[in-house]
């Protein structure tokens, strides 16, 4: 037995694979199977002359998602799935499939949702996956790399680190207790044990919200540095994301291709330092005439780009009844992409009028909205890290300058449209101050009296971040919406399967 990855290694060998069936056609006294194993695709061909009678029968048995083994001859093939297929000489099945609710024409996004267990198969979902894995071990290989101590922080606490409002609270053996918004506060405790640690886990937000970019229970990695200020910070997350993006490329090819993942702007990340600026300086943009022009023009182009695939596909269409059997396929393919392209412009067409009021009626204080950073990051072509934020909107640990209305936090937003990726900041180490500031936000202090603790034993200068692994997955497959980025996503309203 053998994995269709390693297929290259065994041409003109026999091999066994085990799998399903991820498609099936016949022609004749041939049949074809997509087979899958959950290392990748390949296409199996058995031949009527080449097989027993039983062999045959099996292979004209089959259904989607079907449970076999099979075993055959590697070819190499260009025109085959990933580069080669099999010349089958035997199948043994383990289960003929009832019939898959998953087909291959389109579906609904809660049929699919309500299917997840089964979604899972399909090769966007499979790459998607794929591509998650390999986030998360390059943030472990960038963070072991640089001398961090990978550490956990408890997911049942006794207090608030973000708000007590979006918080699942939960009966804790007679006692209060809440579902972490975040490992910070226990993260700070570990780094001035060990000096470099992060932490990586779920965490969860009663946030009643229902964004593409929102979910109810997610993965945050969270490092908390001793002795790193600002800056330290900023140059840490630019550093990480860098190499996040570059294992990506370097190692899920095939899988951003199957995303039909446009790779340019992610090639760019690699070479270009992040822009940075003050939260100030990103009002002014926001508000800027200059920014309402942008959108005007953004608004003209789309109209005319709608114009010009409605041309392109009245005249394939013409062209369609008349058309040979490949050139239909062909014909079909653009029509479906010009339909998706139009959806995506009336989409833009609806929401412009809406950016363009926000942005302009923008006012310093508030916090970006969804539409504020997409808007933002429309002018910029790499990640933007915004810093110095008004401290009225900022946690009660962040430090601040030395005006006292600034909080020395900082957020990073990716590019096209995904928003934030990380939030961080450097945190408050004088005791005083952040006693007054619990009292402020009028928390209970007994519940903080540990993370006081840490400013009355060898407090030091510290910061450290959080980067949401499913917005990351979301912004580096072009993903258009957070639930295709985690196995079972958790919103409101989905709690099943």
């Amino acid at each position: 037995m053998i994995y269709i990855k390693n297929l290259s290694e065994h041409v003109d060998k026999e091999v066994t694979l085990k799998g399903w069936v991820y498609n099936y056609r016949s022609s004749g006294s041939l049949v074809f199977i997509e087979m899958r194993d959950g290392s990748g695709l390949t296409q199996c061909v058995v031949a009527k002359d080449d097989v027993s009678e039983y062999v045959w029968e099996a292979a004209t048995s089959l259904r989607q998602e079907s449970s076999l083994e099979v075993t055959g001859t590697v070819k190499a093939d260009d025109r085959s799935i990933g580069g080669h297929e099999i010349h089958v000489s035997n199948i043994v099945i383990h289960q003929v499939a009832e019939d898959y609710p998953i087909t291959p024409k389109d579906h609904g996004v809660e049929f699919l949702a309500n299917n997840r267990h089964l979604w899972l198969r399909s090769q966007r979902q499979w790459a998607a996956m794929r591509v998650r894995n390999e986030i998360i071990f390059a943030i472990h290989t960038f963070f072991q790399g640089r001398g961090f101590v990978q550490m956990d922080s408890p997911i049942f606490t006794g207090n608030a680190a973000e708000g007590s409002t979006t918080l699942f609270e939960t009966d804790y053996f007679e006692e209060k207790a809440y579902l972490a918004q975040t490992g910070q506060l226990y993260g700070e405790a570990m780094a001035m044990a060990h000096g470099l640690i992060y932490t990586f886990g779920p965490t969860f937000r009663a946030e009643k919200s229902k964004t593409r970019r929102h979910l109810t229970e997610f993965w945050m990695i969270e490092p908390e540095m001793a002795y790193y200020d600002l800056e330290m910070n900023m140059d840490l997350a630019e550093d990480m994301i860098k190499a996040i993006v570059s294992r990506v490329l370097e190692n899920c090819k095939d899988e951003l291709e199957t995303l039909e993942r446009d790779i340019n702007s992610l090639e760019k990340i690699a070479d270009k330092a992040f822009e940075r600026m003050t939260y100030t300086e990103a009002v002014d943009i926001l508000t800027s005439d200059e920014t309402a022009n942008m959108l005007d023009e953004m608004a003209e182009s789309r109209r005319q780009e709608k114009l010009d695939l409605g041309k392109e596909e009245e005249e394939i269409k013409k062209e369609q009844g008349s058309a040979k059997k490949w050139r239909k396929a062909q014909i079909d393919q653009r029509i479906k992409e010009i339909q998706t392209r139009v959806d995506q412009i009336d989409e833009d067409l609806r929401n412009i009028p809406s950016w363009k009021e926000s942005a302009r009626n923008f006012e310093w204080g508030n916090d970006f909205g969804g539409s504020d950073e997409t808007v933002l990051m429309m002018q910029f072509d790499v990640p933007l890290i915004v810093t110095h934020w008004p401290a009225e909107i900022k946690a009660f640990y962040m430090k601040r300058d030395e005006t006292d209305k600034l909080a020395l936090g900082m957020d990073i937003l990716a590019p096209e449209g995904y928003g934030e990726i990380i939030g961080g900041s450097q945190r408050e180490d004088d005791l005083k101050v952040l006693e007054e500031r619990i009292a402020e936000e009028e928390l209970d202090k007994e519940v903080f009296e540990w993370y006081l603790d840490l400013r009355r034993y060898g407090s030091v200068p510290h910061s450290g971040y959080g980067l949401g692994l499913e917005r990351t997955v979301a912004w580096i497959c072009g993903l258009s919406h957070v639930r295709e980025t985690i196995p079972f996503p958790r919103m409101m309203g989905r709690l099943k399967p």
